[in-house]
């Protein structure tokens, strides 16, 4: 059977509440972050982060936090074949806190929950046939229903040919040998998890812990002892990290710590240890199924604990594969890498999919997110235009059929109601934030001085601000309204949402080929990375070659360009497509006007029922978007832009 996995990691999964108020006690926290955990969760992430074909086993419970893991994964790229819903149980939940870089208390809530319910029945052979490896977390081998599931799980491994580690990862508290308050404990000595441990771990071709770890499995607080101790009953390599000091490989016989290979570290900040152990087994396993030397597999290790110990929460500290290479190669700049904006934007671009799922390589957007237009149109009320984009996002979804590539903008003024009725349809969402008509720009008054509101909005809209500027426009001007969309990009990535900048330069002054390349770089030197840039239809080739360029040269990982409409004839747009669907960084369309104009207008006088509203609204936005599908298919023919 052909091998479609590289790993598939089998134990924890859970919900990470991490307080974010970093140097209180855990009593004292106000907030948290919400995160998936559990070792062999944040290990299935860190692989596929890496390239890895990942997958996990573990139960989850038929509720909210269940589903959450099981979407976040699949965001993450891990398979979730493996992911068994339990109807009986709640998904597991942990609290953490970050008080100093010795202390991070941690409460476990796991009575009972979902993953300690695996048992053999959930695993497949045939899902095991088709990975290189098989990775356990020890957690899961101190019960006698979670020890037969992993059992089996080697067994299978072993049978087709599959390597097989282990991540001691010993929790005292989880073992039962410690209180449901020490969960930040970890290590008390105990004979029978000693016992336990040494019994399955002849099983294992690779065994990694640390020395307090080893001194659990060992049976002895001398570590060398210990290491010696494991060597007795198991032919695997040892890995033992030692914090600061690095991490070891023993491949053979344990002479002390000379007798291991060693790999570089990084002189970095700790600010969180938190699933650092994580990262670093994701970063081995890479170097491990790729064959690389004990040296490189432990550098790639190292590197991969750096990220997560310098990072706020586990999985989304870890680096992707292109993250790790940049950083490799270019090396440590400042040790607190949380703080490093270079890598962090490379960070951020690369882990995005991780955040918001979907495939937006093509992007047909329906923009209703219009304030002073509707405002402005006889028969309006603020009720009448809410109703009436609600019937927009109908429209939209009808189109979109639950395929991808289907978005909306839609602001929460007007719209809110469509705003919210859209978050978890599958459609990509930007919700606009400037003042309508502003110049300079001014933004909505209800995201607070610091854009501090943004933390109110779903995960999944896109935020949006368009800027009316100009090349010529004078020093003061420029400063101010890049003053303020630098606000609200810092305020969108603290918030871990997608910013979306929309230039328009045409209702300023003259534009020419140069133009929008010479704003994008001026926002670019400003430090400004959009995620999505939205700008109006060039008439040439040269224009958009030009502005293409422009954002090559400071941001290749940017998701794409939308091509916007300013209330352009169909033809007029169909032509604009032809000219822009022949760069691949142009992704689709964003049109409003166009498509509910004239709709909106004889709704409003009630002269359109709601239902041909939605109909005729779905229709122009379909055509358009066999439109912008048709100029992509006809640009594919001819020579690659």
């Amino acid at each position: 059977m052909s091998k479609t996995l590289d790993v598939i990691t089998i134990g924890r999964s859970s919900v990470d509440l991490y307080g974010q108020q970093v140097g209180g006690r855990l009593e004292d926290m106000g907030s948290f972050a919400k995160y998936i955990g559990g070792s062999p969760t944040n290990i299935a992430c860190g692989t596929a982060r890496l390239g890895l074909r990942s997958a996990v086993i573990t139960r989850v419970g038929d509720e909210h936090m269940g589903r959450f893991i099981r979407e976040q994964l699949a965001r993450e790229g891990v398979d979730t074949r493996g992911v068994a819903t339990d109807p009986e149980r709640l998904t597991a939940l942990v609290l953490l806190g970050i008080r100093d870089e010795d202390s991070f208390p941690l409460i476990f809530y796991r009575e009972n929950c979902a993953d300690m319910a695996l048992s053999e029945d959930d695993i497949d052979e045939g899902f095991i046939a088709r990975t290189r490896s098989v990775l356990a977390t020890g957690t899961h081998l101190s019960h006698p229903r979670t020890e037969a599931a992993v059992l089996k799980a080697l067994e299978l491994a072993r049978q087709h040919g599959a390597q097989t580690a282990l991540d001691i990862d010993y929790r005292p508290n989880l073992w039962g040998v410690a209180g449901h308050g020490e969960g930040e404990s970890r290590f008390v000595a105990s004979a029978s998890v000693t016992a336990k441990l040494q019994s399955t771990l002849h099983l294992f071709d690779l065994i990694v812990g640390t020395e307090e770890e080893f001194h659990i499995a060992g049976g002895t607080t001398d570590t060398i002892a210990a290491l010696r101790a494991v060597r007795a009953v198991s032919d695997g390599t040892l890995v033992c990290k030692r914090g600061a000091a690095g991490a070891v490989a023993f491949e053979g016989a344990i002479e002390g710590w000379d007798s291991g290979q060693t790999g570089p570290g990084f002189p970095i900040e700790v600010f969180n240890v938190l699933g650092a152990g994580d990262g670093f087994f994701s970063g081995l396993m890479k170097g491990w199924l790729d064959g690389e030397s004990w040296p490189r597999a432990l550098e790639y290790a190292n590197a991969c604990g750096a990220f997560a110990v310098s990072r706020h929460g586990c999985t989304p500290a870890y680096p992707s594969l292109t993250e790790l290479e940049f950083f490799l190669n270019r090396g440590v700049i400042r040790p607190d890498l949380r703080n490093d904006a270079e890598l962090e934007q490379v960070h951020w671009a690369t882990n995005r999919q991780g955040r918001m799922g979907g495939d937006w390589s093509t992007m047909r957007v329906f923009a209703f997110d219009h304030r002073a237009q509707f405002e402005e149109m006889p028969g309006y009320t603020p009720e009448k235009g809410g109703a009436f984009k609600e019937l927009c996002l109908k429209a939209a979804l009808r189109v979109a059929d639950g395929k991808p590539g289907h978005g909306i903008l839609c602001d929460n003024r007007i719209g809110r109601r469509a705003l919210h009725a859209a978050s978890g349809s599958g459609l990509w969402i930007g919700r606009p934030c400037e003042w309508p008509g502003s110049r300079p720009l001014q933004l909505e008054p209800d995201l607070g001085p610091d854009c501090g509101t943004l933390s109110e909005w779903a995960r999944e809209n896109v935020v949006k601000v368009l800027c009316f500027c100009h090349p010529d426009d004078d020093a003061e001007t420029r400063a101010m309204q890049e003053a303020t969309v630098s606000r609200l990009f810092t305020a969108a990535r603290r918030n871990g949402l997608e910013f979306l900048l929309e230039v328009i330069p045409s209702k300023v002054g003259p534009v020419d080929d140069d133009t929008t390349a010479t704003l994008i770089r001026q926002f670019y030197a400003a430090g400004i990375f959009p995620d999505w840039w939205k700008l109006e239809p060039m008439k040439t080739r040269e224009g958009w070659a030009n502005a293409i360029a422009a954002i090559e040269e400071h941001d290749r990982y940017t998701r794409g360009i939308v091509v916007l409409g300013l209330d352009a004839p169909e033809a007029e747009l169909a032509a604009s497509f032809r000219v822009a669907a022949g760069f691949d960084l142009v992704k689709g369309f964003a049109v409003g006007r166009t498509i509910f104009g004239e709709i909106a207008r004889a709704w409003l006088k009630g002269e359109l029922p709601d239902e041909d509203a939605v109909t005729q609204m779905a229709e122009r936005f379909a055509r358009l978007s066999g439109i912008w599908d048709k100029a992509r298919e006809m640009a594919a023919q001819e020579e690659p832009a």
